[in-house]
């Protein structure tokens, strides 16, 4: 089983063939996305890039381009001030599906 890591958004996802996995908002005219590997875990053999992986790509194809997260709040209080503030935040992702690890 091919494993790897790819890096979009400021994090760095560990990607099967096959999974879906739920990334930072990508704003993707087409329906595939390629990144660059940055470790290859194949079997036994193990690929670690500097910063990349010579040749080592990841596609995956966009399943739903914009969806909303889950609501995140933020509260503002100070006691016997009468100052309470709420804030929400819902954070935007793209789901991605990854096809190949070549």
């Amino acid at each position: 089983m091919k494993k790897a890591i790819i890096a979009t958004g400021g994090k760095q996802y560990i990607v099967t063939e096959g999974e879906t996995l739920e990334v930072e908002l990508l704003h993707a005219d087409k329906k595939s996305v390629s990144f660059d590997a940055l470790l290859v875990i194949d079997g036994d053999k193990t690929t670690v890039g500097a910063p990349t992986v010579a040749g080592a790509k990841v596609t995956a194809e966009v399943v739903n381009e914009d969806v909303a997260g889950d609501k995140v709040t933020a509260i503002r209080y100070k006691p016997k001030k009468r100052v309470h503030k709420v804030h929400g935040h819902r954070q935007h992702h793209t789901i991605l599906k990854i096809t190949k690890i070549a």
